[in-house]
């Protein structure tokens, strides 16, 4: 995808974010984010933003953080939403800034480009849109086949297995479970392009896809892609 094509997804992913979350009580739980309340979703996706925003304001990851005054502003009674709105205006500020190609840190080797951010905010977005439909008790809207098969592609590559190879102390607890050791194990997991985006993320249960295979290794699959999505 074209970065053109990730910004338009993020302006549009946004906009039912926020709108999800002003029709629901800052109060309501997040069924797809456990102990998490809307505000605290609204307070996570401000402070994912406003990092990033520094990040390429400055060419640093800023630190530490989050800065006094940003941690848990959910608790403090304050309005959640004006938080969600500044932020998203100074990431889409730093976005205009910014060439797609020009060098800022980012933590996948590879890849220390803005175009890195456009493409991980317009993900992170799609995805905590759905929970804040979710939590709203609201019709989910359907993710655009091309955005579900680049974050299938971006969450199984660059934040599973790049992860594990480079952080392989956070999967311990897993790897040494009983499948690891079974020779050639398969399973095959199908469906559309969201639903899969979505069964991923955990957001979405077996019954949203077509599973062919040993169930137990699709469950161990998801135990870890649990380490790297929340």
């Amino acid at each position: 995808m074209e970065p053109s094509r990730y910004l338009e997804c993020l302006a549009a992913d946004y906009g039912d974010l926020r709108d999800a979350v002003a029709s629901v009580e800052p109060t309501a739980t997040v069924p797809s984010c456990p102990g998490w309340t809307v505000a605290d979703l609204v307070v996570h996706v401000a402070q994912v933003y406003l990092h990033k925003a520094a990040i390429m304001r400055t060419g640093e990851e800023p630190r530490p953080w989050p800065p006094p005054g940003l941690a848990r502003p959910a608790q403090s009674g304050q309005p959640v939403l004006p938080l969600l709105g500044r932020a998203y205006g100074e990431l889409r500020a730093q976005f205009r800034a910014h060439e797609p190609g020009e060098s800022v840190p980012t933590w996948f080797g590879p890849d220390q480009t803005v175009a890195f951010w456009i493409r991980r905010m317009a993900q992170e977005t799609v995805i905590h849109r759905i929970d804040a439909e979710l939590a709203a008790r609201l019709p989910v809207t359907p993710v655009p086949a091309d955005l579900a098969a680049d974050g299938a592609d971006e969450v199984l590559k660059r934040m599973l297995a790049y992860s594990s190879q480079e952080w392989p102390e956070d999967f311990a607890e897993l790897e040494g479970g009983h499948l690891a050791g079974q020779d050639d194990p398969r399973v095959l997991i199908g469906g559309p392009p969201g639903a899969v985006l979505r069964w991923l993320w955990g957001r979405a249960g077996d019954d949203a896809v077509r599973l062919e295979g040993d169930p137990a290794w699709a469950d161990y699959l998801r135990r870890l892609l649990a380490v790297v999505t929340r």
